[in-house]
């Protein structure tokens, strides 16, 4: 991966997509002068400088070079500040030596040794060991003490106070001290993310995030050692430990590797539980979170084909993307009244425009597996009758039972090369044609998401469809069985007494009130001869 990002930005190759561009992550550089500067750099350069990073967060890597900025006096000038410069006196002191920002290195108001003991201090304070660094301040400030030189020994406390202060603000999230980086990947498919934690002296002093190139179908295992090697081959500083929630496929390798690239042993920990596992699982949702911005990029840059399409496709290993899907729900009510409804999704979206109500008419009582034939019969003979194409994906709410019998209709009317699921709403489980037992999916996939997404607006449609059958149903067989008495003003008794019987015990001024003279007359006639049911 490091020798393909490396060409890749040598010879800019035209069509490649990944890692076109030619920029990299951002470094802290700490050149290699007799007075260094500290700056913000892309290109590592093998001159003897030291670098830190790299830093996948550019607001990060900017805090910390103001922060360097305000405790440290480091000159930000790009003067060639040789010896013989100096002695010269060919240069001379800017503003920052003014406003006490720089101890003027450019004049020799510093020495070599005090400038470079300063850096020292900057380094150990990028590598996050900052309480090492107070004591060694702490020891320093008393020698200037002793030695009477009270002005320096105020420049170093006023230093130890801002370390502290940035001490506190730093999350402590171990008591035994130690530098380690805690690893943790997320993917689904193509798409990765890799989350990484500094820990030095047991406090969380930064995270990284890092985009990994996988291929569909890879192990976790290989996943991690593809992660070190690229974090790591980057010039990063390597901790005495790695946490990780898998053991790399070549694990004493990389530790071989890790050792000759930084002189220490570097041990791999799999926590099973305790702090070390609590970290994992917090950085296991900091990748999480960043795999989800990673998906919904790349849903935006395919424009209307939603990634969660992708994924179902991926899932169900659907030999085309399921772009139209079709979902057929059954609703009844101890078996009155038995409807059924079909939403249409395109492109992860419902197309409202093509749902479909369907009243059951051969099938009476409960009896979901029949309803099912009915309507799937019904919807696909209209499509062969009229020539038009079949959805990419026929999605039925139901399990076992209601699949069979919507396969069975499809194969009786002659229909070949058809892809079609079930959906069971207990577990959430997705059912193929010919198999007994259920698919795995992952209960995370964006793809089962869609699924149920797709179900749960099916079930919408026909409850909804359901309750307006009914409604009309008990209004038809009481009320608008008087003759002039229409759905409309059986519809405003109703809504203004709410009951049959609050309707005939109303005075006949509240009922002219409410439909007027005439069919309140027809009202009073119907209830002194006829008897009507009450609901």
């Amino acid at each position: 991966m490091i020798l393909e990002n490396n060409l890749i930005k040598q010879f800019k190759p035209r069509y490649n997509v990944n890692l076109k561009d030619d920029k990299s992550f951002p470094f802290i550089k700490i050149t290699n002068e007799l007075f260094p500067r500290i700056y913000a750099t892309r290109n590592v350069v093998n001159d003897g400088s030291k670098y830190f990073g790299p830093y996948t967060d550019v607001k990060s890597m900017r805090t910390s070079l103001k922060i360097i900025n305000q405790i440290f006096k480091v000159r930000s000038c790009k003067l060639d500040l040789t010896e013989e410069n100096i002695a010269t006196k060919k240069f001379k002191v800017c503003l920052d030596y003014h406003i006490n920002k720089c101890d003027g290195p450019c004049e020799g108001l510093i020495s070599a040794k005090d400038y470079n003991d300063m850096v020292n201090e900057v380094v150990k304070l990028l590598k996050g060991k900052t309480n090492e660094l107070i004591k060694e301040l702490k020891l320093k400030m008393e020698e200037n003490v002793t030695k009477l030189e009270f002005e320096k020994a105020a420049e170093v406390r006023d230093k130890i106070n801002q370390l502290e202060s940035l001490s506190a603000k730093q999350k402590v999230v171990s008591d035994d001290y130690e530098d380690r980086d805690v690893f943790a990947i997320a993917f689904e498919g193509k798409d990765s993310s890799c989350a990484v934690f500094n820990i030095r002296d047991g406090k969380l002093i930064g995270k990284k995030q890092l985009k990994l190139l996988i291929e569909a179908g890879e192990e976790i295992e290989e996943i991690y050692s593809s992660a070190i090697k690229y974090y790591y081959g980057e010039s990063a500083e390597i901790p005495k430990e790695i946490v990780l929630e898998v053991k790399p496929t070549d694990e004493e390798i990389l530790i071989e590797w890790l050792k000759s690239k930084s002189d220490k042993k570097v041990k791999i920990t799999v926590p099973q539980r305790g702090d070390l596992k609590s970290l994992i699982k917090m950085c296991k949702e900091n990748a999480i979170l960043q795999l989800k911005e990673i998906q919904l990029q790349k849903m935006k840059n395919l424009g209307n084909v939603s990634y969660s399409v992708s994924a179902l496709q991926r899932d169900l290993r659907l030999k085309i993307l399921p772009k139209k899907i079709e979902c057929f729900d059954i609703s009844n009510l101890q078996g009155t009244d038995t409807v059924a409804s079909m939403v249409v999704f395109e492109d992860g979206k419902p197309k409202k425009s093509q749902y479909r109500k369907f009243i059951i008419k051969t099938v009476a009582g409960p009896d979901d597996f029949s309803s099912m034939r009915e309507v799937i019969e019904r919807r696909y003979s209209r499509l062969l009758k009229e020539n038009q194409p079949l959805p990419d994906l026929i999605m039925v709410d139901g399990g076992k039972g209601q699949l069979s019998s919507a396969v069975e209709v499809l194969d009786n009317l002659g229909i070949k090369n058809y892809s079609i699921i079930g959906l069971a709403k207990r577990l959430e489980e997705v059912y193929l044609p010919g198999k007994s037992d259920p698919e795995l999916i992952p209960k995370t996939s964006s793809g089962l998401k869609l699924l149920q997404q797709i179900r749960d607006e099916a079930h919408r449609f026909a409850i909804t469809f359901h309750r307006e059958r009914r409604s009309k149903r008990i209004i038809k067989t009481e009320l608008t069985d008087i003759k002039g008495i229409g759905n409309e003003t059986a519809k405003q008794l109703l809504e203004k007494f709410g009951s049959l019987d609050a309707i005939r015990n109303s005075s006949i001024e509240e009922l002219e009130s409410v439909i007027g003279k005439k069919k309140t007359q027809l009202l009073k006639e119907y209830f002194k001869t006829n008897i009507i049911a009450i609901h």
